[in-house]
C-alpha cells in the first residue's frame, strides 16, 4: 500500500497537505477514523487505509523516512527502489518453465511516454523517481503500476515449481490485446490478469466498477483468452484476476461462470494456493493432455 504508482499517498488518505505540522496531522487522522469507521457507516477498506497511513507517518521518525522514500522531503532517498526492476534472483530451487518478459511491454511503453511527457531534450536521470512518477498523468502511472503487478505475479508463479509452465505478455490478436500470463499445471490451464487499480474496487455482475477501473478488465481478459484458445486449439479451465493483498476484502472470491468461463479474483498472497488447487468446478488437466496443451501453446504463442 502507498508504494503503487496509482495509490493515494498517506497524506491524501488522511486528507491533508504533505507539509502540515504534526498536530494538524494527528487531528486529521482522528477525523478520518470517525469518517471511515464501519460502525458509523464508513467504508471498511478506507478505514484500513487510514490506519495504515497513520502507521507510515504517525511518528516523526516514520514520517521522515516516508517523506524521503516517496519524494515528499527535500530529496528522495537514493537507496529507495520501490518502482525499479527487481534484482536478479539467486534462488536455485526448481522453477516453473517461463517464457516471455512479464511486464515488459508496459514497462517499455512507460519509459517511452514518460520521456515524451517530460519534454523533448530533457534528460531524465531517473524515470522511476517517486516525485516524477507521482506528478505524471494517470495513464502513465497506470502503465507502471500494471507492469509492477505483472512482475509480482511472475515471481509468485515461478515458485510453483517445474510442474508448471507459464507464458508472459501473450499477444491476443489485436494491436494492444494481450494476456498478462497463461499458466499451465496439473490444476488446469488459466489465463491470469495482474491488476492494480490503486485501491479497493467493487464488483457488479462479474465485472469491476469504480472510478479507477479502465474499461471492462474481466470481459477483455475473457475475450483475449478466447482468441488464444481458438488459435492454439486449447480449452482454458478458468480465468484469474490478481490484485494487491490490501485491495481485497477476502483473499479468494470465486465469481462462478462469467460469459461461460469460471473466474476468480484473488489476492497476490493467495495466488499460489488457487493455482495449485484450481478454481472450483474448473476442469483439471492431467497425463498426456498437459504435454499436448503445452506443445500447442508453444507452437502458437506470440508475445506482445
Amino acid at each position: 500500500m502507498f508504494d503503487s504508482p496509482l495509490s493515494a499517498s498517506a497524506y491524501e488518505v488522511l486528507a491533508v497537505d504533505a507539509g502540515v505540522d504534526d498536530e494538524t496531522l494527528r487531528k486529521a487522522y482522528r477525523l478520518r477514523l470517525r469518517q471511515t469507521h464501519p460502525d458509523t457507516g464508513g467504508d471498511a477498506a478506507l478505514f484500513i487505509q487510514v490506519q495504515r497511513a497513520w502507521e507510515l507517518v504517525g511518528t516523526p521518525e516514520a514520517r521522515a523516512a516516508y517523506d524521503r522514500g516517496h519524494g515528499f522531503g527535500e530529496a528522495a532517498a537514493p537507496e529507495w527502489s520501490g518502482w525499479r526492476p527487481p534484482a536478479a534472483r539467486t534462488d536455485t530451487r526448481p522453477r516453473a518453465r517461463s517464457f516471455g518478459q512479464p511486464g515488459g511491454w508496459r514497462r517499455e511503453r512507460y519509459l517511452t511516454l514518460i520521456r515524451e511527457w517530460a519534454g523533448r531534450g530533457v534528460t531524465l536521470d531517473d524515470p522511476y523517481d517517486p516525485a516524477l512518477v507521482r506528478s505524471a498523468p494517470v495513464a502513465l502511472r497506470r502503465l507502471l503500476a500494471d507492469a509492477l503487478a505483472e512482475e509480482a505475479t511472475a515471481r509468485i508463479v515461478a515458485d510453483l515449481g517445474m510442474g508448471y509452465t507459464v507464458w508472459h505478455d501473450v499477444a491476443a490478436g489485436g494491436s494492444d490485446a494481450k494476456i498478462d500470463h497463461i499458466v499451465l499445471g496439473p490444476s488446469g490451464l488459466y489465463g491470469v490478469l495482474s491488476e492494480d487499480f490503486g485501491g479497493p474496487v467493487r464488483m457488479r455482475r462479474g465485472e469491476f466498477v469504480g472510478e479507477g477501473v479502465p474499461g471492462a478488465p474481466i470481459a477483455e481478459l475473457l475475450g483475449n483468452m478466447r482468441a488464444v484458445a481458438r488459435a492454439a486449439g486449447v480449452r482454458f479451465s478458468g480465468a484469474i484476476v490478481v490484485l494487491p493483498d490490501e485491495d481485497v476484502l477476502q483473499p479468494i472470491e470465486e465469481l462462478g461462470k462469467v460469459r461461460g468461463m469460471r473466474v476468480a479474483v484473488v489476492s497476490r498472497g493467495a495466488l499460489s494456493t488457487v493455482l495449485r488447487r484450481g478454481i472450483t468446478g474448473a476442469r483439471d488437466i492431467g497425463g498426456n493432455e498437459v504435454f499436448d496443451v503445452r506443445t500447442r501453446l508453444q507452437q502458437t504463442v506470440r508475445f506482445a
